[in-house]
């Protein structure tokens, strides 16, 4: 038998071999297109982690600049104040301030910043005269890392800074 016989039997075949090549060539760029869906997730998350810490920090060094109201900043609670904050109406960067006043202010900031996080929030507590400060937000996740005793950070996701 003469190859140009053997060809003419062969009908279709080239067909179902273009079908399974074109059946993994899509199982792979759908996996390719989950792997760049969970890098995004990851991403915004590292993202807001990162944002997390800054807002830690920043109300840390607000409370160190103003030491003489260590204690008054315990209990500061972003949620618990105005759905709408706005900033304060004296500006305490660069005007003078009273003790009281100042606390106000970085409250006041501070829940401006914390706003930036997905259901962000802001709390400070106090524990035998150790000040922590949490922020927590909503992660997308249903696990929760926060271990500083707020009931309303289940399912939250958190950064908490200790200082004295």
């Amino acid at each position: 038998m003469s190859i140009s016989a053997k060809i003419n039997r062969q009908f279709g075949l080239g067909m179902i071999e273009s079908l399974i090549t074109l059946l993994i060539i899509s199982i792979g760029l759908l996996g390719i297109a989950v792997l760049q869906v969970t890098s995004l997730k990851q991403s915004a998350s590292a993202n807001w982690h990162s944002q997390a810490a800054w807002y830690s920090y920043e109300m840390t060094d607000r409370i160190n600049a103003n030491r003489g109201a260590f204690g008054t900043y315990a209990g500061i609670d972003t949620l618990a104040q105005d759905a709408t904050p706005d900033l304060p109406d004296q500006d305490c960067q660069t005007a003078v301030c009273s003790v009281a006043q100042m606390v106000v202010a970085d409250a006041k900031e501070w829940q401006f910043l914390v706003r930036n996080l997905p259901q962000g929030r802001g709390f400070v507590s106090q524990t035998a005269g150790l000040l922590t400060v949490s922020v927590m937000w909503d992660d997308g996740n249903d696990t929760s890392n926060c271990t500083n005793g707020e009931a309303d950070s289940d399912n939250m996701t958190c950064f908490s800074v200790t200082i004295q």
